[in-house]
Protein backbone atom coordinates (compact mmCIF):
# COMPACT_ATOMS: atom_id res chain seq x y z
CA UNK A 1 0.00 0.00 0.00
CA UNK A 2 1.88 3.92 -1.27
CA UNK A 3 2.17 6.48 1.23
CA UNK A 4 -0.64 8.44 -0.96
CA UNK A 5 -3.09 5.98 -0.48
CA UNK A 6 -2.47 4.71 3.17
CA UNK A 7 -2.97 8.79 3.55
CA UNK A 8 -5.93 8.99 1.83
CA UNK A 9 -7.41 6.18 3.43
CA UNK A 10 -6.31 7.32 6.98
CA UNK A 11 -7.47 10.71 6.35
CA UNK A 12 -10.97 9.06 5.58
CA UNK A 13 -11.05 7.32 8.51
CA UNK A 14 -10.54 10.10 10.75
CA UNK A 15 -13.27 11.90 9.21
CA UNK A 16 -15.73 8.89 9.64
CA UNK A 17 -14.12 8.73 13.29
CA UNK A 18 -15.14 12.09 14.35
CA UNK A 19 -18.51 11.17 13.09
CA UNK A 20 -18.71 8.95 16.11
CA UNK A 21 -16.84 10.58 18.90
CA UNK A 22 -13.26 9.47 19.02
CA UNK A 23 -11.25 12.17 17.64
CA UNK A 24 -12.79 14.79 20.40
CA UNK A 25 -10.14 13.02 23.03
CA UNK A 26 -7.76 13.48 20.30
CA UNK A 27 -5.83 17.58 20.19
CA UNK A 28 -5.32 18.23 16.16
CA UNK A 29 -1.85 18.59 16.29
CA UNK A 30 -1.37 15.28 17.60
CA UNK A 31 -3.09 13.51 15.40
CA UNK A 32 -1.75 15.13 12.21
CA UNK A 33 2.17 14.33 13.84
CA UNK A 34 0.81 10.85 14.48
CA UNK A 35 -0.61 10.47 10.93
CA UNK A 36 3.12 11.60 9.48
CA UNK A 37 5.09 9.78 11.82
CA UNK A 38 3.01 6.72 10.96
CA UNK A 39 4.13 7.37 7.18
CA UNK A 40 7.57 7.79 7.93
CA UNK A 41 8.18 5.14 10.03
CA UNK A 42 6.72 2.66 7.76
CA UNK A 43 9.09 3.87 4.95
CA UNK A 44 11.95 3.09 7.16
CA UNK A 45 10.85 -0.78 6.88
CA UNK A 46 13.83 -2.44 5.02
CA UNK A 47 13.16 -6.02 4.41
CA UNK A 48 10.73 -8.92 6.05
CA UNK A 49 13.39 -9.44 8.83
CA UNK A 50 13.30 -6.32 10.06
CA UNK A 51 10.99 -6.16 13.15
CA UNK A 52 8.78 -2.97 13.31
CA UNK A 53 8.02 -1.34 16.24
CA UNK A 54 6.27 2.16 16.69
CA UNK A 55 3.90 3.68 19.63
CA UNK A 56 0.21 2.90 19.25
CA UNK A 57 -1.92 5.80 19.58
CA UNK A 58 -5.28 6.83 20.36
CA UNK A 59 -6.61 6.57 17.12
CA UNK A 60 -4.45 5.15 14.24
CA UNK A 61 -4.33 2.31 11.50
CA UNK A 62 -2.09 -0.10 11.08
CA UNK A 63 -0.90 -1.83 7.99
CA UNK A 64 2.06 -3.00 8.64
CA UNK A 65 3.12 -6.40 10.39
CA UNK A 66 5.19 -5.49 13.98
CA UNK A 67 4.85 -4.09 17.91
CA UNK A 68 2.41 -1.36 18.80
CA UNK A 69 2.67 -0.19 22.38
CA UNK A 70 0.57 2.12 23.87
CA UNK A 71 1.61 4.07 26.98
CA UNK A 72 -1.17 6.20 28.28
CA UNK A 73 0.46 9.81 29.29
CA UNK A 74 -2.83 11.37 30.39
CA UNK A 75 -6.68 9.24 30.64
CA UNK A 76 -7.69 8.03 27.05
CA UNK A 77 -11.49 7.08 27.15
CA UNK A 78 -12.09 6.22 23.45
CA UNK A 79 -9.15 5.15 21.77
CA UNK A 80 -9.48 2.55 18.26
CA UNK A 81 -7.05 1.18 15.97
CA UNK A 82 -7.93 0.20 12.91
CA UNK A 83 -5.82 -2.82 11.12
CA UNK A 84 -5.43 -3.10 7.65
CA UNK A 85 -4.16 -5.93 5.08
CA UNK A 86 -4.22 -7.29 1.43
CA UNK A 87 -6.84 -9.02 0.39
CA UNK A 88 -6.19 -12.59 0.43
CA UNK A 89 -4.57 -12.07 4.07
CA UNK A 90 -6.41 -12.31 7.87
CA UNK A 91 -4.76 -10.91 10.89
CA UNK A 92 -3.33 -12.32 13.66
CA UNK A 93 -3.31 -10.02 17.25
CA UNK A 94 -1.52 -10.60 20.20
CA UNK A 95 -2.27 -8.97 23.25
CA UNK A 96 1.33 -8.38 26.07
CA UNK A 97 2.94 -6.32 28.75
CA UNK A 98 -0.92 -5.26 29.50
CA UNK A 99 -0.73 -2.88 32.41
CA UNK A 100 -4.49 -1.57 33.08
CA UNK A 101 -6.76 -1.60 35.76
CA UNK A 102 -10.28 -3.52 34.62
CA UNK A 103 -11.88 -3.00 37.97
CA UNK A 104 -11.16 0.90 37.30
CA UNK A 105 -13.06 0.91 33.55
CA UNK A 106 -10.11 -0.17 31.75
CA UNK A 107 -10.73 -2.27 28.44
CA UNK A 108 -9.25 -3.28 25.88
CA UNK A 109 -11.41 -5.46 22.62
CA UNK A 110 -10.95 -6.48 19.88
CA UNK A 111 -13.10 -7.04 17.18
CA UNK A 112 -12.99 -9.30 14.29
CA UNK A 113 -14.10 -6.56 11.67
CA UNK A 114 -14.37 -2.54 11.44
CA UNK A 115 -16.70 -0.60 13.19
CA UNK A 116 -17.56 2.88 11.86
CA UNK A 117 -20.44 5.08 12.44
CA UNK A 118 -22.25 2.39 14.67
CA UNK A 119 -22.28 0.21 11.55
CA UNK A 120 -19.93 -2.65 11.47
CA UNK A 121 -18.36 -4.64 8.11
CA UNK A 122 -18.89 -7.68 7.93
CA UNK A 123 -22.47 -7.40 8.33
CA UNK A 124 -24.21 -9.36 10.51
CA UNK A 125 -25.86 -11.21 7.35
CA UNK A 126 -21.93 -11.55 5.94
CA UNK A 127 -20.00 -12.97 9.11
CA UNK A 128 -20.09 -16.46 9.90
CA UNK A 129 -19.99 -15.47 13.54
CA UNK A 130 -22.49 -13.85 15.50
CA UNK A 131 -22.11 -10.84 16.58
CA UNK A 132 -20.96 -10.84 20.14
CA UNK A 133 -18.54 -14.38 19.55
CA UNK A 134 -16.61 -11.42 16.90
CA UNK A 135 -15.60 -9.32 19.98
CA UNK A 136 -12.34 -10.71 21.99
CA UNK A 137 -12.07 -8.87 25.74
CA UNK A 138 -8.81 -8.81 28.01
CA UNK A 139 -10.61 -7.89 30.74
CA UNK A 140 -13.70 -10.50 30.77
CA UNK A 141 -12.63 -13.42 28.71
CA UNK A 142 -9.71 -15.94 29.92
CA UNK A 143 -8.41 -16.12 26.06
CA UNK A 144 -8.63 -12.45 25.86
CA UNK A 145 -4.95 -11.63 24.70
CA UNK A 146 -5.35 -13.20 21.40
CA UNK A 147 -7.91 -12.82 18.42
CA UNK A 148 -7.80 -13.75 14.68
CA UNK A 149 -10.09 -11.77 11.82
CA UNK A 150 -11.83 -13.86 9.15
CA UNK A 151 -11.25 -10.86 6.65
CA UNK A 152 -8.21 -8.65 6.12
CA UNK A 153 -9.42 -6.10 8.86
CA UNK A 154 -9.71 -5.89 11.86
CA UNK A 155 -10.07 -3.54 15.52
CA UNK A 156 -9.08 -2.89 18.87
CA UNK A 157 -10.81 -0.45 20.95
CA UNK A 158 -9.39 0.93 24.46
CA UNK A 159 -9.96 2.76 27.43
CA UNK A 160 -7.47 3.87 29.95
CA UNK A 161 -7.62 5.87 32.77
CA UNK A 162 -4.26 6.35 34.66
CA UNK A 163 -1.02 7.22 33.25
CA UNK A 164 1.75 5.10 32.44
CA UNK A 165 -0.72 2.23 31.73
CA UNK A 166 -0.72 0.51 28.70
CA UNK A 167 -0.04 -2.47 26.52
CA UNK A 168 1.69 -3.80 23.15
CA UNK A 169 -0.18 -5.24 20.41
CA UNK A 170 1.56 -7.17 18.08
CA UNK A 171 0.25 -7.53 14.65
CA UNK A 172 0.99 -10.37 12.27
CA UNK A 173 -0.90 -11.36 8.88
CA UNK A 174 -1.65 -14.51 7.83
CA UNK A 175 -2.41 -15.70 4.03
CA UNK A 176 -6.51 -16.85 3.24
CA UNK A 177 -6.73 -18.88 0.52
CA UNK A 178 -10.40 -17.91 -0.21
CA UNK A 179 -10.58 -14.21 0.60
CA UNK A 180 -14.21 -13.31 1.71
CA UNK A 181 -15.75 -9.93 2.82
CA UNK A 182 -12.66 -7.73 1.88
CA UNK A 183 -12.01 -4.24 2.59
CA UNK A 184 -10.04 -2.66 -0.31
CA UNK A 185 -7.12 -0.90 0.53
CA UNK A 186 -6.72 1.39 -2.83
CA UNK A 187 -9.71 2.95 -5.23
CA UNK A 188 -8.45 1.02 -8.54
CA UNK A 189 -7.77 -2.41 -8.94
CA UNK A 190 -9.32 -5.77 -10.01
CA UNK A 191 -10.42 -8.65 -7.91
CA UNK A 192 -12.11 -11.95 -7.94
CA UNK A 193 -13.77 -14.22 -5.76
CA UNK A 194 -14.72 -17.77 -5.59
CA UNK A 195 -17.23 -19.29 -3.39
CA UNK A 196 -16.49 -23.22 -3.86
CA UNK A 197 -19.62 -25.04 -2.71
CA UNK A 198 -20.00 -23.30 0.92
CA UNK A 199 -23.59 -21.26 1.95
CA UNK A 200 -21.79 -17.75 2.26
CA UNK A 201 -22.33 -13.76 1.40
CA UNK A 202 -18.64 -12.24 0.31
CA UNK A 203 -18.45 -8.74 0.01
CA UNK A 204 -15.95 -7.00 -1.55
CA UNK A 205 -15.98 -3.00 -0.09
CA UNK A 206 -14.02 -0.09 -1.92
CA UNK A 207 -15.06 2.92 0.27
CA UNK A 208 -14.94 5.45 -2.83
CA UNK A 209 -16.72 6.61 -5.58
CA UNK A 210 -16.03 3.89 -8.34
CA UNK A 211 -16.84 2.53 -11.89
CA UNK A 212 -17.20 -1.35 -11.16
CA UNK A 213 -16.68 -3.35 -14.38
CA UNK A 214 -17.79 -7.17 -13.90
CA UNK A 215 -15.25 -9.28 -16.71
CA UNK A 216 -16.95 -12.25 -15.41
CA UNK A 217 -19.19 -14.31 -13.92
CA UNK A 218 -20.05 -17.89 -13.15
CA UNK A 219 -23.11 -19.02 -11.27
CA UNK A 220 -24.74 -22.60 -10.61
CA UNK A 221 -27.68 -20.78 -11.52
CA UNK A 222 -29.25 -19.25 -14.93
CA UNK A 223 -32.53 -17.36 -13.64
CA UNK A 224 -32.09 -13.87 -15.80
CA UNK A 225 -31.13 -12.25 -18.86
CA UNK A 226 -30.43 -8.79 -18.12
CA UNK A 227 -28.74 -6.73 -16.38
CA UNK A 228 -31.22 -4.59 -13.61
CA UNK A 229 -29.68 -1.26 -12.74
CA UNK A 230 -31.35 1.03 -10.30
CA UNK A 231 -34.07 -1.00 -8.98
CA UNK A 232 -34.97 -0.37 -5.24
CA UNK A 233 -36.71 -3.48 -4.76
CA UNK A 234 -36.18 -6.91 -6.65
CA UNK A 235 -38.05 -9.80 -7.01
CA UNK A 236 -35.86 -12.15 -9.64
CA UNK A 237 -32.56 -12.42 -8.26
CA UNK A 238 -32.82 -12.21 -4.37
CA UNK A 239 -34.73 -15.33 -4.72
CA UNK A 240 -32.41 -17.16 -6.68
CA UNK A 241 -29.91 -17.91 -4.26
CA UNK A 242 -26.67 -17.37 -6.21
CA UNK A 243 -26.26 -13.88 -7.27
CA UNK A 244 -23.91 -10.64 -7.29
CA UNK A 245 -25.35 -7.29 -6.42
CA UNK A 246 -23.78 -3.90 -6.81
CA UNK A 247 -24.47 -1.57 -3.26
CA UNK A 248 -23.60 1.89 -2.78
CA UNK A 249 -24.08 4.04 0.33
CA UNK A 250 -22.11 6.04 2.88
CA UNK A 251 -21.71 3.51 5.68
CA UNK A 252 -20.19 -0.01 5.81
CA UNK A 253 -22.74 -2.20 6.69
CA UNK A 254 -23.86 -3.40 3.33
CA UNK A 255 -27.21 -4.89 4.77
CA UNK A 256 -28.19 -0.68 4.95
CA UNK A 257 -27.09 0.06 1.28
CA UNK A 258 -28.48 0.76 -1.58
CA UNK A 259 -29.30 -1.95 -4.36
CA UNK A 260 -27.45 -0.28 -7.25
CA UNK A 261 -27.84 -3.88 -10.00
CA UNK A 262 -28.07 -7.41 -9.68
CA UNK A 263 -27.13 -10.23 -11.76
CA UNK A 264 -28.10 -14.20 -11.70
CA UNK A 265 -26.65 -15.55 -14.52
CA UNK A 266 -23.44 -16.30 -16.38
CA UNK A 267 -21.43 -13.59 -18.41
CA UNK A 268 -18.26 -13.86 -19.79
CA UNK A 269 -18.30 -10.15 -21.42
CA UNK A 270 -18.43 -6.59 -19.57
CA UNK A 271 -20.91 -5.37 -17.96
CA UNK A 272 -20.21 -1.83 -15.57
CA UNK A 273 -21.76 0.27 -12.96
CA UNK A 274 -21.15 3.87 -12.08
CA UNK A 275 -21.82 4.04 -8.22
CA UNK A 276 -21.39 7.77 -6.39
CA UNK A 277 -21.07 6.93 -3.04
CA UNK A 278 -19.06 6.91 -0.54
CA UNK A 279 -19.10 3.12 -0.23
CA UNK A 280 -19.12 0.87 -3.46
CA UNK A 281 -19.45 -2.92 -2.88
CA UNK A 282 -19.43 -6.26 -5.04
CA UNK A 283 -21.10 -8.69 -3.26
CA UNK A 284 -21.67 -12.52 -4.06
CA UNK A 285 -24.58 -14.56 -2.49
CA UNK A 286 -23.57 -17.73 -2.82
CA UNK A 287 -26.47 -21.13 -1.84
CA UNK A 288 -23.61 -23.23 -1.19
CA UNK A 289 -24.56 -25.50 -3.98
CA UNK A 290 -21.91 -24.85 -6.48
CA UNK A 291 -19.00 -22.82 -7.38
CA UNK A 292 -19.76 -19.42 -7.85
CA UNK A 293 -17.00 -16.91 -9.32
CA UNK A 294 -17.43 -13.53 -10.01
CA UNK A 295 -14.31 -11.43 -11.59
CA UNK A 296 -13.71 -7.39 -11.68
CA UNK A 297 -12.06 -3.99 -12.37
CA UNK A 298 -12.53 -0.74 -10.78
CA UNK A 299 -11.65 2.57 -10.72
CA UNK A 300 -12.14 5.90 -9.26
CA UNK A 301 -14.96 8.29 -10.05
CA UNK A 302 -13.67 11.58 -11.33
CA UNK A 303 -14.96 14.72 -9.96
CA UNK A 304 -16.66 15.21 -13.26
CA UNK A 305 -18.19 12.12 -13.47
CA UNK A 306 -19.95 11.94 -10.10
CA UNK A 307 -23.73 12.23 -10.76
CA UNK A 308 -25.93 15.16 -9.95
CA UNK A 309 -28.38 15.21 -7.95
CA UNK A 310 -32.32 15.20 -9.14
CA UNK A 311 -35.01 15.57 -6.20
CA UNK A 312 -36.95 12.34 -5.83
CA UNK A 313 -34.88 10.11 -7.68
CA UNK A 314 -33.82 6.69 -7.07
CA UNK A 315 -31.29 6.75 -9.58
CA UNK A 316 -28.91 9.01 -8.07
CA UNK A 317 -29.11 8.44 -4.29
CA UNK A 318 -25.28 8.96 -3.61
CA UNK A 319 -24.79 11.79 -5.85
CA UNK A 320 -22.78 14.65 -5.19
CA UNK A 321 -23.26 18.22 -5.72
Amino acid sequence: MSVALRTQLFLFLISLSSRMGLSRYIEDNEAADGLYSLLSLDQKRESEDFIFRRPLRCLDMLATDGYFTFVASQPQLACAAFIIAEPSEVISLELSDVSIDCSAGDFIKMFDGWVLKGEKFPSRQDHQLPLHQRYTDYCSSTAGTTSRSSQNVAMIFFRIHSPDSGFTLAVKKLHNPFPCNIMSQSPEGSFTMVMPYERRNCSFSIIYPVEVRLTELSLGQAKSNELSPHRQVWSGCSGSGDYVELLGGNGVDTSKMYPVADLCFSLSGLAQMRIGCDNSVVRLVSSGNYINRVSFQYRLLEQRELPKARENSLDNFCAVE
